[in-house]
């Protein structure tokens, strides 16, 4: 893993999340990156509000669908599954790492 690239993400609830994503070493396009992922969680956001889906369930999908993205690629599956697994797991571990502030709360 190379450079971070730095993403916030503040929840329905208004929590704020600031992370150091750590950018693979052979990203080609971090803006493209950013955008994406910033695509990819407002519509999870809303699909999600729509129904009330659970977490568990949006969770579910995401999964399937880096599986789906991972499996499509013209490559050795083997390979593709490993960086998936490589992604997702640093891609966890900096979510941890991240700053996190939420909205003020409550009475005074």
């Amino acid at each position: 893993m190379a450079r971070p690239l730095p993403f916030t993400a503040i929840t329905d609830t208004g929590d704020k999340f600031d992370v150091d994503f750590p950018l693979h070493e052979a990203t080609e396009a971090p803006m493209r990156v950013h955008q994406l992922l910033e695509d990819i969680l407002a519509v999870v956001s809303r699909e999600a509000r729509r129904d009330g889906m659970a977490n568990g369930d949006v969770l579910q999908a995401c999964a399937m669908a880096l599986a789906i993205r991972a499996r499509v690629i013209v490559a050795d599956p083997e390979v593709t599954t490993n960086l998936a697994k490589d992604l997702t797991l640093a891609a966890l571990e900096a979510v941890q790492r991240a700053d996190v502030s939420s909205p003020p709360s409550g009475l005074a």
